[in-house]
């Protein structure tokens, strides 16, 4: 967007603010106050494996420039070696129907809430010196400022048109990525452990650490509800109708807990973290936590 240069900086400034994505400005937002004394993260050593080709980008060496690869095609390539993949972090979050909830007109949706802790996890990882990708989009990781509207404006649109992988179970899409990078879900993870287990399961096989952060609606959590309540499905179940939901909660609630318990164990047995996150809470809290937990698990290696 050009921004004429005879306007007032105020004027000015106001129209590139309004250029970018609501989303990404939110983001920006939050992200800001988390990376306040949080300190930025150290890269390993250089490796010898290779891993991919990309193009050129502003900030890159001459050094890493292939001429070979770069002969055979109208651009320059750069070639990444495997210490470079293992700043790659793939971003993944649900977006089945049921994630499209929220109990109250105040509250966020989970799948709003789940696009703004991705694009704020973003943006503290490039301000990292990371590299990011949406899980499925077919892009290699980027980073820069590019990067970052071109996801906002994916996650906001909810534009599939560049996703090649579905994730019709609702759980991130199978996909050879390279080791020793890093996977961050985000969803209500609702699904049956067995399912969980064998996705977490087929990432860190081959290498991968991972991050899961459940989201749930506090209604969610609690079922608030008394007396005669009609719950009707999002994702295509039968509608169900009890006379008096209260005699249910307690078994409710335990169920859930076992869910949790399950994830958990889950993210254990498999070297990753997880944690559980609710809308009704400050998104910071959350935040925080992803980025440390991005930022010991790249140090411990």
């Amino acid at each position: 967007m050009a921004v004429r240069p005879d306007l007032p900086l105020q004027q000015r400034g106001e129209a590139l603010a309004a250029a970018l994505p609501p989303l990404l400005v939110a983001a920006e937002r939050v992200a800001s106050t988390v990376a306040q004394g949080v300190h930025g993260r150290r890269r390993v050593g250089q490796g010898e494996t290779f891993w991919q080709f990309r193009p050129y980008e502003l900030g890159d060496t001459p050094q890493t420039i292939d001429w070979r690869q770069t002969a055979k095609a109208d651009r320059v390539y750069v070639r990444e070696m495997e210490w470079e993949a293992a700043q790659s972090v793939w971003l993944w979050r649900d977006t089945s129907a049921s994630m499209d909830w929220a109990s109250e007109r105040g509250l966020e949706t989970k799948r709003a809430r789940a696009d703004l802790l991705l694009l704020a996890l973003a943006v503290l990882a490039i301000r990292a010196g990371e590299r990011v990708a949406l899980a499925g989009s077919g892009r290699l990781p980027a980073s820069g400022k590019a990067t970052l509207t071109r996801l906002a404006l994916e996650l906001e649109r909810g534009d599939t048109a560049a996703v090649v992988l579905p994730d019709e179970d609702g759980l991130p899409p199978r996909q050879d990525l390279p080791r020793f990078g890093q996977v961050v879900w985000f969803g209500d993870l609702l699904q049956p452990l067995a399912a969980i287990e064998a996705r977490v399961r087929y990432f860190a096989e081959r290498g991968l650490r991972g991050h899961l952060l459940q989201i749930l609606d506090p209604a969610e959590e609690a079922l608030p509800y008394d007396g005669r309540v009609r719950f009707e499905g999002l994702e295509g179940e039968d509608p169900w109708l009890l006379s008096r939901v209260e005699t249910v909660r307690g078994a409710y609630v335990e169920r859930l807990g076992q869910q949790r318990a399950g994830i958990a164990e889950i993210a254990r047995r498999a070297g990753w973290t997880a944690a559980l996150h609710h809308t009704d809470s400050p998104p910071q809290s959350a935040l925080l936590g992803l980025y440390q937990a991005l930022a010991v698990q790249t140090g411990g290696r």
